[in-house]
């Protein structure tokens, strides 16, 4: 967890006023909690810090993209990542994080971890369906997208034998038109 020092951030010797921080966020950042989905991440972690007098806040700004695979066809692709997410850290007289946007700390803290709020906004931040870009406008050749394309169930009107439609819907059709 040595790696993970470079996101204590200490306010004890911080003067008043707005400070910023900025982190380059890669894939050994998710290995250290274990979270293996990405492929690669490139993502740029900027951090403008309030510190006031009895509060500090937190503006925390992600930019980048995480390589995934595809939910459809397994292909690899990048994923533009672009989020936002504001805490504040105000003193009491025990730790409490129960609220995702507030984070109370003893009054004798003198550092704040700020990894867990950067994991959480980039994991948050990629969508829960992972679509390859190149499905949705139709560029992408891919031998699963073939095979997907042959299995699916075919439209009704593609089918050259028509149903014969029941007389008896017709003559309730009927009752519609009837005033």
């Amino acid at each position: 967890m040595k790696a993970m020092k470079k996101f204590l951030i200490p306010f004890r010797g911080l003067k008043i006023g707005e400070h910023h921080f900025d982190y380059q966020i890669d894939n050994t950042f998710f290995s250290n909690f274990g979270y293996e989905d990405f492929n690669d991440a490139n993502i740029k972690i900027d951090i403008r810090f309030l510190k006031k007098s009895t509060l500090l806040e937190l503006y925390f700004t992600a930019t980048g993209d995480v390589n995934i695979n595809c939910d459809v066809t397994n292909e690899p692709f990048n994923q533009p990542i672009s989020d936002k997410y504001k805490l504040v850290v105000k003193f009491g007289e025990s730790y409490n994080d129960d609220n995702e946007d507030i984070l109370i700390v003893p009054h004798g803290e003198f550092e704040i971890n700020v990894a867990q709020y950067i994991y959480e906004l980039i994991v948050l931040a990629v969508p829960a369906k992972r679509v390859h870009p190149g499905i949705e406008d139709g560029t992408l050749q891919s031998e699963i997208l073939s095979k997907l394309e042959e299995l699916s169930p075919k439209h009704p009107n593609d089918s050259k034998k028509s149903e014969e439609i029941d007389p008896r819907w017709n003559n309730l059709k009927k009752l519609l038109t009837d005033k």
